[in-house]
């Protein structure tokens, strides 16, 4: 694996990283494995495309955050050491960076490979004049009348440039205009961006479609003389929170206003090529109100996203095999049988699942799907945070309200970057009858929560799901997530308070069982903590495990440095970024911090404390929606789950042991801020995780259970 240098500059204080510049790092482990050979071809260019999304998705939210702190008049450096003006520069040097390699794998080394594995990306001025002419003669037919070129001068005022458009800045010549004149052309969002070259049997030949809109600029400007035509792509912020959610009168109609209100958000980023016309650049940042400093040249193509298109080609030789999860073996039905019925196997115990190793479809899916067609369940209610288009769970629920089953549904509208889909869903269901409500005003509902009630022989029974992931059958696929299905009255009652918070005018502040935030879970982390701390100094066993997606919150890394200093071992998996420093003497020696990046996103979050217990199955097990962040723990409503079933519990503990072992996807992070990649032992086995990663090993040993059954 291609180790990328230039890491972080020496972090300025002794206890927390920055948490941007952590997440740089994060996205510098994702670059890693666009560079890694061991990955087929066209999963290199999707991890390319992956690390140019969540550059994307950064400015939007970090750095346009950033730029509004720079306005404030008090700039005092943060807890991590910078102020808002030094983090600016210091984003910007490593981003800088981050884009040379960016450029440098795409030009110098997919690019390249691509080509002689017969997928070849040509330019226009490139092909032989019948190609030529075949091209110009599609661009005349399916995209110059969608092309809508927008003149600037006095009587055309600068036109909107969309969040994340690619664009044309054309410079045009005439014989009655002394200055050049401007023009904005923006190429159709409609159209795919990989343009099929006619008459190249055998390979994959395409042209993009820019270069082609370019080499036709004459049809859109007849009489003029085009001196440049610049590509170009603005990124916007990705919008304000209310100052004061308490006077939102109703939550759709803001959320919706903000909606139209963020397209016209201001602008943060410009990117541009090293031959754009300077000329052009001063006149969008000029209108845009943009400094030199927000402004990215660099190599590649304008959009590095539209290489999701590429890695979507039809070779499968090209690509890794397309993993088709297991049906839970608890779940699985006997040869020749139907199906299960899914509410008689959670009766006789728990059912952990792991995705997406274990079947989203059979498992989660069904649960829903099964209880909107039994005429014994009379209510269902269900949280989304996050689906897709064509969620089966909104479906499900909308035929079970018309079944007269009472349905109740938690839409959080303000998922960033999901809203507008939310609201659509929250409108649709609402119109089949289904009750739907928003959440706590003030905070976020994160928790992944679905409640079946079920009327059975000796009364009413709850079953429910609390998961780690979203409703999102889609992501489900692509993201490791865990999930408990349980009827354990204790956990099934703390599920009902918890939908009577979200629904009603609840204030629930104890659980029997779940941790919640706001209300319990930070104070029941922290007890744990304190628990460990307490069995170290008594000479018990005493060890802290937790795996997350980002660790920020300053209370609990203050609180596990004092662990670290009591004697405790702290084990933290953490895939994105991390404000906690490991392996200071006297501080944080007893932590280690690791992250695995590689075919599946690390999504799921899981916790154990060794309760002073030797066995780490008679110790305590979490898993939960939340990371070890101030806004999940004090802003947004989540839960944590106590794994009680032996089984299930050894099935965690596999799932640790295979992270600890984990040599290929692996990276550790040092003290100075860097991530060193973990290397395969010499004597390592080829099957074993230290030589093949945890994602191989856990596909490996869903399939032995499968077949175990």
């Amino acid at each position: 694996m291609r180790v990328l240098a230039e890491g972080p500059a020496a972090p300025l204080s002794d206890h927390f990283f920055n948490r941007d510049l952590s997440w740089l790092e994060f996205n510098r482990r994702v670059l890693a494995q666009a560079w890694d050979p061991d990955f087929p071809l066209l999963d290199r260019v999707k991890f390319l495309a992956i690390f140019a999304s969540n550059l994307d998705e950064f400015f939007m939210k970090r750095v346009a955050l950033l730029k509004r702190r720079m306005l404030k008049p008090r700039r005092d450096p943060h807890r991590d050491g910078y102020t808002p003006a030094t983090l600016f520069q210091e984003i910007r040097r490593v981003v800088a960076h981050l884009q040379q390699q960016q450029a440098a794998l795409w030009e110098d080394a997919l690019r390249p490979e691509l080509a002689a594995n017969g997928v070849r990306i040509m330019a226009y001025a490139d092909l032989d004049a019948p190609q030529r002419e075949q091209l110009d003669r599609w661009h005349r037919a399916n995209v110059f009348p969608i092309l809508t070129p927008l003149a600037v001068d006095p009587g055309h005022r600068f036109p909107f440039i969309s969040n994340l458009s690619e664009n044309l800045g054309v410079l045009l010549a005439s014989e009655n205009a002394a200055p050049p004149q401007f023009a904005r052309l923006k190429v159709p969002d409609a159209l795919r961006r990989f343009v099929p070259i006619p008459g190249e049997s055998g390979d994959t030949a395409l042209v993009h479609l820019e270069d082609l809109i370019v080499h036709n600029l004459d049809d859109l400007f007849p009489g003029l003389t085009i001196e440049s035509a610049t590509p170009f792509r603005v990124t916007r912020a990705a919008g304000v929170e209310p100052d004061d959610e308490e006077e939102v009168d109703d939550l759709l109609e803001h959320v919706e206003t903000e909606l139209r209100a963020r397209r016209f958000a201001e602008g943060v980023r410009l990117e541009l090529t090293p031959a754009h016309d300077r000329r052009v650049r001063r006149i969008v940042c000029d209108e845009l109100m943009l400094t030199p400093d927000d402004v990215y040249v660099r190599r590649g193509p304008m959009e590095y996203g539209d290489l999701f298109q590429l890695a979507d080609i039809d070779r499968p030789d090209l690509k890794q095999r397309t993993w088709k999860p297991i049906v839970p073996p608890a779940l699985a039905p006997e040869p020749g049988k139907d199906e299960p019925d899914i509410f008689a196997t959670i009766r006789k115990r728990d059912i952990l699942l792991h995705h997406p190793y274990d079947s989203f479809e059979a498992s989660i899916e069904r649960f829903i799907a099964q209880a909107a067609r039994d005429p014994n369940v009379l209510a269902i209610k269900q949280t989304i945070y996050r689906t897709s288009r064509d969620s089966p769970f909104l479906a499900s629920m909308i035929r079970a309200a018309e079944r007269g089953k009472q349905v109740a549904c938690l839409v959080e509208l303000r998922a960033r970057f999901d809203e507008s889909r939310n609201v659509r869903f929250a409108r649709q269901l609402e119109k089949h009858g289904v009750h739907v409500a928003y959440g706590v005003i003030g905070l976020k509902t994160h928790c992944k929560c679905s409640l079946v009630v079920r009327r059975e022989p000796h009364g009413l029974r709850s079953y429910v799901h609390i998961g780690t992931g979203n409703y999102h059958p889609h992501t489900a696929q692509l993201y490791t997530d865990l999930g408990l299905l349980t009827a354990n009255p204790a956990i099934t009652d703390d599920v009902v308070a918890l939908f009577n918070l979200l629904t009603g005018h609840s204030r629930q502040a104890t659980y029997n069982e779940l941790l919640v935030a706001p209300e319990t879970m930070r104070m029941e982390f922290s007890r744990l903590i304190d628990s460990e701390i307490a069995h170290a100094k008594a000479g018990r066993p005493a060890r802290i495990v937790a795996k997350m997606n980002s660790l920020e919150d300053q209370q609990i890394t203050e609180h596990l440095y004092e662990a670290s200093i009591a004697g405790v071992p702290v084990e933290l998996f953490v895939r994105g970024f991390c404000c906690l420093r490991p392996g200071v003497p006297g501080l944080s020696e007893n932590i280690k911090v690791v992250s695995v990046i590689g075919r599946f996103l690390e999504h799921s979050r899981l916790f154990h404390f060794a309760a002073g217990r030797d066995d780490p199955l008679d110790g305590a097990w979490y898993i939960g929606s939340a990371d070890w962040m101030h806004r999940n723990l004090n802003d947004r409503v989540e839960a944590a789950v106590p794994v009680r079933d032996r089984d299930s519990r050894a099935r965690l503990l596999k799932i640790v042991d295979t992270l600890r072992r984990d040599h290929r996807r692996a990276w550790d992070l040092q003290p100075d801020g860097s991530y060193v990649p973990r290397v395969p032992p010499p004597d390592a086995k080829a099957d074993e995780p230290e030589s093949v990663g945890t994602f191989y090993a856990m596909i490996r040993d869903a399939l032995a259970r499968a077949s175990a059954e």
